[in-house]
């Protein structure tokens, strides 16, 4: 049993290391300045492929759960951290962000019924510091709207992942993936053309390969990883795994762009880390209430942390 619940966490941990590569694929394939745009590429194709794969439809009450899971884990989610990117320092809006283990913890508790324990917050306040000696400067500039879009994108994400948990979907698993990455990306598209326009008049192949590796990989792969380990996993065991981004782009960012690392930066991975194995190893102490009815939710990187500091990207 035990042995099933590590291969469990492991396998839903790839979806925030997959995650943490968004950054790197942004800067070094996609045209500047265009998150949004990213965001509704990434999704969209991805939640379309999905359904017309999986030939599912969502039926009855599954039409409106499927449309607001899409905006908290997709839509809304990507749009506040777009928000929160360009109106604070990465650093910052990745320390925010990462409370989102303990907003999850207490949703749980309200919406499920679970206990929230010792270890648990414990753990979470670690991760926050963790992810703040990682990727936060001193010169951070604080900005109140940065401030409320990056908490805004916690709260929305973890209410997904929450959600997502209460409502379980009788539908295959790439049929309720793919419904939501189509109701986020549908509900995303307006706000992007919106803020940022049409799309470019030409693209190139750097351009696309980056686009189909955030569409198939990003999203496709990673949110089924991802909402597969909320089926399986307490809700906060899954929000903790997303404090593997930041890591992961930080160490991509060091290996593959050459960015210096400070040993400050290797202490906070350490502590990120630390505080993943101590929320992974509690055993629930009691079951999650599960409702018949929804999808698992998504984390993750976004399109708003496209444009942010590497070591700043978080599950979305």
């Amino acid at each position: 049993m035990l042995r099933n619940r590590l291969a469990i966490v492991l396998i839903t941990a790839l979806a925030p290391a997959i995650w943490g590569s968004t950054y790197l694929v942004t800067t070094e394939l996609l045209p500047p300045g265009r998150p949004l745009l990213a965001g509704v590429l990434r999704a969209l194709p991805a939640g379309l492929l999905l359904v017309a794969l999986t030939r599912r439809l969502p039926k009855g009450s599954w039409w409106w759960r499927s449309l607001v899971l899409g905006a908290l884990n997709i839509g809304a989610f990507f749009a506040l951290l777009f928000v929160a990117a360009y109106r604070l320092p990465g650093g910052v809006a990745a320390t925010v962000g990462a409370v989102q283990p303990l907003i999850a913890a207490g949703l749980s508790a309200a919406l499920l019924g679970d206990r929230v324990s010792l270890r648990t917050l414990l753990s979470g306040i670690a991760g926050v510091a963790g992810v703040s000696l990682l990727v936060l400067r001193a010169n951070a500039q604080l900005d109140v709207l940065g401030i409320v879009a990056a908490l805004g994108g916690a709260v929305v994400m973890a209410t997904g992942v929450v959600l997502s948990k209460r409502w379980t979907s009788p539908a295959p698993l790439l049929a309720t993936t793919g419904w939501q990455l189509t109701a986020g990306g549908l509900l995303l598209l307006p706000v992007a053309l919106l803020v940022e326009g049409p799309p470019p008049s030409h693209l190139t192949g750097a351009n696309l390969l980056g686009y189909g590796y955030l569409s198939l990989i990003g999203a496709a792969v990673a949110y089924a990883l991802w909402f597969r380990g909320i089926r399986a996993l307490p809700p906060t065991s899954v929000t903790f795994l997303g404090l593997l981004s930041p890591v992961v782009a930080t160490a991509l960012g060091w290996l593959v762009l050459g960015q210096d690392l400070a040993p400050v930066q290797a202490v906070g991975a350490l502590i990120v880390l630390g505080s993943l194995v101590a929320a992974q190893t509690q055993r629930p102490r009691t079951p999650s209430k599960v409702v018949a009815g929804a999808p698992p939710a998504t984390a993750s990187g976004g399109a708003a942390a496209d444009r942010a500091d590497p070591r700043a990207h978080q599950s979305a």
